[in-house]
């Protein structure tokens, strides 16, 4: 159960309670529809990604949701915090690749106003609680929800903190609690809430963990396989055969199966079963690459109200080296991707 996974990351009091203010929430259809859809953005589907488990958009949303109210007890900031993936279509990010958005990764936000606002049973909700739509349909406004680039927020703890521990591997249990325990909400230098660490050794810890993941975020296998994903949706899209409403109602295991049915079987089997990728300066002929960068994701959190590589020049020289990761050669496996319909 997502709660349970959840749970044993954090013993603080008024932890539970953050799931008792939400259920209700997220036993909605339109919160529902994201166990779905992986936080992988389709890497889950392929021996690319070693050893990874099913980490659902949901359990991501009800986690964040669970950190902004441990710091915030804030009822409307809290459900902000759920709410701000329910736009999130099938394969997450491949999306913002579709659209061209591959820098920012930012396009399919727009749509939250909307899911929440045509909820029958959310807006009752709300009516009930007595809170507006602007007052959760976007998180942004909450900066111990969300923020900029470098700051440390919810959303950017706890896809650190999942990912390190789940899927790359990165820290075990006692670490991640280390982490999390070690951190308060603090002012940053233009005033403003922020979430920072209280002692410098575990703010380095966490900035070697997201230095690492941030440059998995974004290395050639994971752009390699985001634009495929992408570019198989537009094709299908083009045809007729897969539509915008589509990516928000299938699951990605079924639309794996459209692109199956449609031509792309091939394709998919051999990405599914390729354990790396082939890189290269020159433009290889015939075969399908990919070749651009991608959203940069890295935090350069707060100690003590001040920022980390203000205090430590390791700190320092591991996010220098972590946005030096080099995203220009040309990415590709040994197969073609034309249409096969």
């Amino acid at each position: 159960h997502p709660h349970e996974k959840i749970l044993v990351i954090d013993g603080h009091t008024g932890f539970t309670g953050g799931i008792n203010l939400a259920d209700e929430y997220i036993n909605t259809k339109e919160m529902q529809k994201q166990s779905g859809i992986s936080v992988s953005c389709g890497t889950y589907y392929t021996k690319l990604f070693d050893k990874m488990i099913w980490y659902s958009s949901l359990d991501h949303s009800i986690a964040v949701s669970l950190i902004v109210w441990n710091f915030t007890k804030d009822k409307k900031q809290t459900i902000a915090g759920l709410f701000h993936d329910i736009a999130t279509p099938t394969f997450k990010h491949c999306v913002d690749f579709l659209n061209g958005d591959y820098m920012k990764q930012e396009s399919t936000e727009d749509l939250t106003s909307y899911m929440i606002s045509s909820s029958e049973k959310i807006m009752a909700l709300l009516n009930k609680d007595n809170i507006k739509l602007e007052e959760v349909n976007d998180y942004h406004i909450y900066p111990i929800a969300d923020n900029d680039t470098p700051k440390l927020s919810a959303d950017r703890l706890e896809y650190s903190l999942s990912n390190a521990l789940f899927n790359c591997h990165l820290a075990k249990l006692d670490t991640v609690r280390e982490i999390y325990n070690d951190i308060s909400v603090q002012t940053n230098e233009d005033g403003i809430a922020e979430l920072g660490f209280n002692n410098l050794d575990v703010g380095l810890k966490f900035v070697w963990i997201t230095s690492v993941l941030s440059v998995i975020y974004r290395d050639d296998k994971t752009r390699y396989s985001m634009q495929l994903i992408a570019d198989i949706l537009k094709d299908l899209s083009d045809l007729g055969i897969v539509s915008k409403g589509d990516l928000y109602t299938k699951k990605e295991d079924e639309m794996l199966e459209v692109m199956r049915l449609n031509g792309y079987k091939d394709v998919i089997d051999t990405w599914s079963n390729a354990c790396e990728v082939l890189t290269s300066r020159e433009e290889p002929k015939g075969v399908y690459y990919v070749c651009h960068g991608a959203k940069v994701r890295y935090i350069n959190p707060l100690v003590r109200s001040s920022r980390i590589t203000d205090k430590s020049r390791v700190a320092q020289e591991m996010i220098d080296k972590n946005l030096a990761y080099d995203m220009s050669k040309y990415v590709y496996l040994d197969m073609k991707l034309e249409r096969r319909i």
